[in-house]
């Protein structure tokens, strides 16, 4: 049996002490069990339909999550955008999508759904630890918008891809730059839950919540006085209850007005 030391150990055991595993096929699944229970998980559950999966983590509130990624009663992309966007206390969980496919487009479909990490059959214990260590260890900002709800998919890490960085904001930013990237996205995420608040009211609500913290947190932090008051002033608003997008529009605008012009054009 696979054996970690006990630094490592220490630093997983929070990610795996309960586990929920969705796989309709029982010998793939006991053998993620069994590596599991080799990393420290005291608790490890096992399901394979997907309509009894939400059910069982409001029950269980795991602290990870593995899902293959098909089944014959399994779309796994699916099930990952169900817990994301439900009212579960284990919704921001970390999840592994397994999967035999590792084509680009599985690859992407599994980020976008959601996951934190991306595990192809057939996986040994080293490349099992090392996605669970990146969980504990690499933490990733949580991004809640109306198009996608979950970690950070600049910061998507599949061992599976072997090519250049793709992206700029792949590279280390200073304090400064990490800020306006902040500030970026949490504008551009409010423009569009505004937007396009009509196609799904209560993610958008939750959408604008969490930007109306993030940039308030920042203007704090930054000592940015206007995007403070503008801020608080939404804050407010949802404070208040029942937020509709007719009462939402004029402090999310107050916010968006601060927004440098090309922000919101990316938005759009």
């Amino acid at each position: 049996m696979f054996a970690l030391d006990a630094k490592t150990m220490q630093r997983i055991a929070p990610v795996v002490r309960r586990v929920l595993i969705v796989d309709p096929n029982p010998a793939a699944a006991r053998l993620l069990m069994d590596l599991l229970k080799g990393f420290g998980s005291r608790e490890v559950v096992v399901e394979g339909d997907e309509s009894r999966v939400l059910d069982l983590a409001r029950e269980m509130e795991p602290g990870l999550i593995c899902t293959e990624r098909a089944g014959p009663k399994l779309d796994g992309e699916a099930l990952v955008r169900r817990i994301r966007r439900s009212s579960l206390s284990c919704r921001r969980a970390p999840i592994i999508m397994v999967t035999a496919e590792a084509t680009a487009s599985a690859i992407k479909g599994a980020r976008d759904s959601g996951v934190h990490e991306f595990l192809r059959k057939p996986f040994t214990s080293g490349d099992l630890q090392r996605r669970i260590e990146n969980l504990a260890t690499k933490p990733r900002d949580w991004v809640e918008a109306v198009g996608y709800v979950g970690p950070d998919r600049r910061r998507f890490n599949s061992d599976d891809y072997a090519g250049p960085q793709k992206r700029r904001a792949d590279k280390p930013r200073s304090g400064a730059e990490a800020a306006v990237a902040v500030k970026d996205q949490a504008m551009r995420i409010l423009f569009s839950a505004l937007t396009q608040f009509d196609s799904d009211p209560l993610q958008a609500v939750r959408a604008i919540k969490q930007q109306a913290e993030t940039l308030k947190a920042l203007a704090i932090k930054t000592g940015d006085a206007p995007l403070a008051i503008a801020a608080a002033g939404l804050d407010t608003v949802l404070a208040a209850g029942a937020p509709t997008r007719a009462s939402l529009t004029a402090p999310v605008q107050a916010v968006l007005k601060l927004a440098p012009p090309e922000t919101l054009a990316r938005a759009g």
